[in-house]
């Protein structure tokens, strides 16, 4: 109908969405399975995915730095970086088989 280029929009926006949802919740996740405590893993999952800043905490705080996070979770925090910086989707379409062959 008349609505079909808008419920194609909505369904990108509804996967995109969902799809962040779901990564950021995978690196808070592995994170904290490293030994970060719940507000630390969030924290910086988020600093990690969107570029908001400082994470929360006295490690990775304003006050705070990385140093202190263990070597893989700095490894899982620059995938997160390069997630969130060339964005969700861009990074699935590299690991297509179909974005290789043409």
């Amino acid at each position: 109908g008349s609505f079909g280029g808008f419920n194609r929009v909505l369904y990108s926006v509804f996967a995109f969405f969902f799809l962040f949802l779901l990564l950021f919740a995978m690196l808070a996740f592995a994170l904290s399975t490293l030994g970060l405590d719940f507000v630390t893993a969030v924290s910086s999952a988020a600093t990690a995915i969107t570029n908001v800043g400082p994470g929360l905490g006295e490690m990775v705080g304003p006050a705070g730095t990385f140093a202190n996070v263990p070597d893989a979770a700095k490894w899982l925090l620059a995938a997160g970086m390069l997630l969130g910086r060339l964005e969700v989707f861009t990074v699935i379409v590299l690991f297509t088989r179909r974005f290789w062959r043409t």
